[in-house]
């Protein structure tokens, strides 16, 4: 059963007003990943997916990560909407990012970027704003201020 979706205020975005299917688009503000004290990921060339239920993920250009960050990438699971996906370790955080070597025709636009899980991490920044994981050890999107949910992701939630 569908949660009754959370109001949003001004400045703010209900992700219960994002589109299924989703949606990709260019990120105007900075993106940065930091990772045992060291800045692992930094762009202002990011794109974000939005999608009903789901906070946005978030997607780097591989040339804007720290060389040697990433492990060897092993086959993941396939998105409806992008693809088959690879997951990456981070540094020795198992899985803790993934991408969509030859994503489907919406998504060309990340193949050669990255995303990350922003719970491993010391912290995910957009713009000069910290998220915070989507809740559940699925989905990888993050949560800043002016996003709300109910987020698709925690327990009971599978069935949204």
């Amino acid at each position: 059963m569908r949660p009754l979706p959370l109001p949003a205020g001004p400045d703010e975005e209900s992700v219960w007003d994002y589109p299924r299917p989703p949606r990709l688009e260019p990120v105007p503000q900075r993106l940065r990943v930091v990772l045992d004290a060291r800045t692992i990921a930094e762009t202002g060339r990011g794109w974000r997916v939005l999608e009903t239920s789901h906070p946005p993920t978030y997607y780097f250009p591989l040339a804007d990560v720290a060389p040697g960050i990433l492990g060897p990438p092993r086959r993941a699971g396939i998105c409806e909407w992008k693809g088959r996906a690879v997951l990456f370790d981070v540094a020795g955080r198992p899985g803790a990012a993934w991408a969509y070597p030859d994503p489907t025709p919406p998504f060309r636009s990340i193949a050669g970027h990255v995303a990350f899980y922003a719970g491993p991490m010391d912290s995910c920044t957009v713009g000069d704003q910290r998220a915070e994981p989507q809740p559940g050890a699925f989905y990888g999107g993050w949560i800043t201020p002016g996003i709300v949910g109910p987020f698709k992701g925690g327990p009971g939630t599978m069935g949204w």
